[in-house]
């Protein structure tokens, strides 16, 4: 009963650092988005060579203040991964191992993301600066965030009582699932360069953006902008048709219903956001909202897919049941 006890204040916290972790990541936005990523200049980890900036301006402010939270969110991921080691080594409760997997996972994320976040300083490629590597940085730093929030959202539903992941399933429904994390993550990647591109060319007017597009003398950024509004309508339509395929093929589970709901509504939303943002020439709190959507589909995306999976594990289980049943008939 005390270790069940500890897991359930430790599945809170879990969804704590998982929430958690989109602030951070949403501040990291606004920093890029209000061309800060230069406040303390080309220095990590102090600013601008001090360690607590003196006099510092608005944008060194808020440069600093995101390396904080930062901070804190690997903090808060070592308190995850120690307490649930606690929970498993010196509690013997064997359940919490696959827990730890995941927690482990997600310490060894957000040491990359922390570097990832360095390397970007380090070289330069912040604020309105533009080098031939600053797009491969964003998709590094992109996918890496991707995987970090997967393995923290794993951590927090096998705290709260989600099973262990079944990949022995059909090939066609490993494949779905790759298309739909391809798909995310293609989406992820090419909306980092629609943002990188608008910030650092702008436009007064929507025509003017338009023609930006499709102009050969326009810089290869803006050329590949108009990928992303095509790809998330063609990813989006992709997973609300697999949202449903797996609501069909799970109607009995109360869990991935839940999930492939959200999921769908969240596409939605996501598409009207991504309208929105387009109309208004990408202001940054649309930029913020449009972000938060398309982690909050991400994550939808994981936990229906765990459930999903779960509830594999589980008819593998009835299965093999079924089959000792019979041989010991």
């Amino acid at each position: 009963m005390n270790a069940e006890l500890k897991l359930s204040k430790f599945a809170k916290y879990a969804w704590f650092v998982l929430a958690y972790n989109i602030v951070v990541i949403l501040w990291g936005v606004f920093l890029r988005a209000s061309k800060s990523g230069d406040g303390c200049g080309q220095h990590w980890l102090t600013c601008h060579g001090e360690v607590v900036p003196s006099a510092p301006e608005l944008k060194t402010v808020i440069e600093f203040s995101h390396r904080i939270t930062s901070s804190l969110a690997g903090i808060f991921v070592i308190i995850l991964l120690v307490w649930i080691f606690v929970v498993w080594y010196f509690k013997k409760n064997n359940g919490a191992k696959h827990i730890l997997k995941t927690a482990v996972a997600s310490f060894v994320f957000i040491i990359i993301e922390g570097l990832l976040g360095a390397g970007l300083v380090l070289t330069g490629n912040t604020a309105e600066n533009l080098t031939p590597m600053r797009p491969v940085w964003m998709a590094a730093h992109l996918i890496n965030t991707l995987i970090l929030l997967t393995f923290l959202t794993l951590t927090a539903w096998f705290a709260s009582g989600g099973k262990k992941l079944n990949f022995r399933v059909s090939p066609k429904i490993l494949l779905l699932l790759g298309l739909g994390v391809g798909g995310m993550v293609l989406i992820g990647m090419t909306g980092s360069i629609a943002a990188l591109s608008s910030m650092l060319f702008p436009s007064a007017t929507i025509a003017e953006g338009v023609a930006k597009d499709f102009s050969a003398t326009s810089h290869l950024l803006l050329r590949l902008r108009i990928s992303h509004p095509i790809l998330s309508v063609a990813v989006g339509v992709f997973l609300l048709f697999l949202a449903g395929w797996m609501r069909a093929r799970a109607k009995n589970d109360a869990s991935v219903n839940r999930w492939a709901n959200v999921l769908s509504f969240l596409i939605l939303i996501q598409f009207a956001s991504g309208a929105v943002t387009l109309l208004t020439l990408a202001p940054i709190v649309m930029q913020l909202i449009h972000l938060f959507l398309a982690d909050a589909v991400w994550i939808a995306f994981v936990l229906m897919s765990a459930a999903f999976l779960g509830e594999s594990a589980d008819a593998e289980n009835d299965s093999l049941r079924d089959v000792r049943a019979e041989n010991f008939a």
